[in-house]
């Protein structure tokens, strides 16, 4: 009698794709809203770029209601709320504890901060276009209730160099959120760091003549600022990407490798 040999069952197993990074960023996209402060973080922009929009009408000088001063007006308070949606978005996943969720849905957590930052810097383009769009209206009325001439005094380089700026100022937070990964602490140093150091600094430049010369190539927010004042020259372009480099390219590469490790708790 022949003995049969009987092979073994494999098992199938289902084919396991990662979560495409598309539904990763609309997820993103709905957490930013979601939450009680992120709706009213996002509310504040359409609030002050209206509130703003009203002031300028009714307190500037008539010579000065100009395309600029409505885009310069509404777009600053975006600067200040715009890197806070950025830092909420990334630490809520420590503070709140929702990274226990979120990372073991998504393992791979390079993913998720890509998402968190494709999705703020959505809403930073969609925010400084409303910016735009809102400062349009105020010239027209503003100059139509005042008799003046509309001056449209933004071109549409300059008009890139302020959402360029703008979005500088967005990952400054995205940047904060990877390295410190605690919401107190991350906003009290974004407001160190964009209105403390600044002001040393310039302090330092007025008294330091060797400082001076200096300042561009070491202060972010020096260097920045020229974005927002019109066309840069070769020079001020090389201070952006110097100071850029130092004070966010290099310190985002180490926040993430500090996400990579860090546990949640």
């Amino acid at each position: 009698m022949t003995a049969t040999v009987v092979a073994p069952v494999r098992e199938q197993r289902a084919d396991v794709y990662p979560v495409p990074l598309s539904r990763v960023v609309n997820v993103e996209l709905r957490k930013m809203f979601d939450t009680r402060s992120g709706f009213w973080l996002m509310a504040s922009i359409v609030i002050t770029a209206l509130l703003t929009t009203i002031g300028t009408i009714a307190f500037a000088p008539d010579a000065d209601l100009t395309y600029y001063t409505f885009a310069k007006a509404i777009g600053f308070p975006m600067t200040v709320v715009l890197p806070i949606i950025a830092i909420l978005s990334i630490t809520g996943e420590w503070s709140q504890r929702s990274g226990l969720t979120t990372f073991t849905l998504v393992p791979h957590r390079n993913r998720v901060i890509a998402a968190k930052a494709v999705s703020s810097v959505a809403v930073a383009i969609a925010s400084m276009l409303f910016a735009f769009a809102i400062g349009a209206i105020g010239n027209l009325v503003g100059t139509a209730i005042t008799g003046t001439d509309t001056v449209w005094d933004v071109s549409l380089a300059e008009g890139v160099n302020i959402v360029l700026g703008s979005l500088l100022c967005l990952l400054t937070g995205t940047m904060l959120g990877m390295l410190i990964r605690s919401s107190a602490a991350a906003l009290v140093a974004y407001f160190v760091y964009s209105l403390l150091l600044p002001t040393v600094a310039g302090i330092l430049a007025s008294s330091q003549d060797w400082f001076r010369d200096l300042q561009p190539w070491v202060d972010l927010n020096y260097a920045q600022a020229a974005l927002f004042e019109g066309t840069l020259t070769a020079e001020q372009w090389a201070n952006v990407a110097v100071t850029a480099s130092t004070w966010l390219v290099l310190p985002a590469i180490l926040g993430l490798r500090m996400v990579m490790k860090s546990e949640v708790k």
